[in-house]
């Protein structure tokens, strides 16, 4: 570890200026680091707290590549970015995490699948097709049996770019894109460990967490930590983490979502190198949070206590049906009434049906009453527009 890390002239930067990049930037705030953003525009939830924002486009090679050459360290808030300009400034000797290279893998659903195959990483079958006609064609020939689940391969995103096809009667909900299909599985709990890694090697990972989804968006809407599972299945998980973030070589955050089966086996369900909407809770509930510990990971320092400090569940606060404009909030003084209720929105200007606004974490001793909280803040705070 170098002492010239913490300086004011050491620049991290994050490609995307979403409310992940905010909240990276807010857990910087405690540190001599200056921050760094590059997103289309500055009135995006990083720019509110990020005075060095770079309004630029992270999909292009050129723009990324000049935003990179004179950063100490690059880091993501998003996978769908320029990964030659990243590989360049690698080449270039800047850090760059995560790894370009992994960062390519992940990006791809169908790379991303084949690489657990490859490093005997435990994940549900799968199948590639170019396109739906590929898909109807499976169908009809016997190769793809009802019930399935269908995932572009690239640019999916918060539910987007992904169709569950029960029966016939989806038919018209196949996706026209390059994608990788997988049986439905038979889950009894939808687990995620966000797992951080630093330059040394050292591994820590946050207490698994249990998730519900909505089953029309396939959005987290509803998380409870620390699950409500066995020791060996944490164990377990925890196990399965540790092995793929190695694998992929990468250092700060990898969030490795799971699927628990009826027999107890535990398979991949896919990953995100960064912070991310399972480790959300981990602000108020946790001794560190995920964005702090990303940091910690990306600039080699030794890696944070990871300890629940007291049992929480995460809602996210949605857009609410129907609603498209500037963003009231709703019901907020009776929702931050609810005993332990922390709340954390985005800055988002303008609300959309099931648009992430922001997030609430409700702490209680007493899971069922954080649990009773949270139902009710989903239930009472609305985001809408005004009539």
């Amino acid at each position: 570890m170098s002492k010239q890390i913490i300086n004011s002239e050491y620049k991290v930067g994050i490609l995307g200026g979403g409310q992940l990049g905010k909240m990276l930037t807010l857990a910087a705030h405690n540190w001599d680091v200056e921050m760094w953003a590059l997103d289309a525009s500055k009135d995006f939830p990083t720019g509110r707290v990020c005075n060095n924002f770079v309004e630029g486009d992270f999909n292009n090679y050129e723009d990324v590549l000049a935003f990179g050459r004179d950063k100490d360290v690059i880091t993501v808030e998003i996978e769908s970015v320029n990964v030659k300009a990243l590989l360049q400034l690698q080449a270039e000797g800047k850090k760059v995490h995560p790894r370009p290279q992994a960062l390519q893998v992940i990006k791809d659903k169908g790379l991303q699948k084949q690489f657990y195959v490859d490093h005997d990483l435990p994940t549900s079958p799968f199948k590639i097709f170019e396109n739906e006609q590929d898909i109807q064609m499976a169908i009809g020939n016997g190769e793809l049996q009802f019930p399935f689940v269908q995932k572009a391969r690239q640019g999916g995103y918060d539910g987007r770019g992904v169709a569950v096809i029960k029966d016939e009667s989806d038919w018209d909900k196949i996706l026209p894109v390059k994608s990788i299909v997988e049986p439905l599985v038979n889950f009894t709990k939808e687990l995620s460990v966000v797992v951080a890694r630093n330059e040394s090697g050292e591994v820590k990972t946050f207490p698994v967490v249990e998730m519900e989804f909505n089953p029309d968006t396939n959005m987290v809407e509803f998380l409870v930590c620390p699950a409500e599972v066995s020791k060996e299945i944490v164990e377990l998980a925890d196990k399965i983490a540790i092995a793929t973030i190695e694998a992929f070589d990468v250092c700060g955050l990898l969030a490795v979502e799971m699927f628990l089966t009826e027999d107890n086996k535990i398979l991949i369900n896919e990953v995100a190198p960064r912070p991310h909407n399972s480790g959300h809770h981990t602000i108020d509930a946790c001794v560190t949070s995920q964005f702090q510990q990303h940091l910690r990971g990306i600039l080699n320092f030794p890696l944070g206590n990871t300890d629940v400090k007291m049992p929480s569940v995460m809602v996210n606060l949605l857009g609410a049906d129907g609603y498209t404009g500037h963003a009231i909030y709703e019901n907020m003084d009776k929702c931050m009434a609810v005993e332990g209720a922390k709340f954390h929105l985005y800055g988002k200007k303008m609300t959309k049906p099931f648009r992430k606004m922001g997030h609430a974490t409700i702490l209680n001793r007493d899971i069922e009453k954080a649990k009773e909280g949270g139902r009710f803040v989903m239930k009472t705070l609305k985001i809408r527009t005004e009539d």
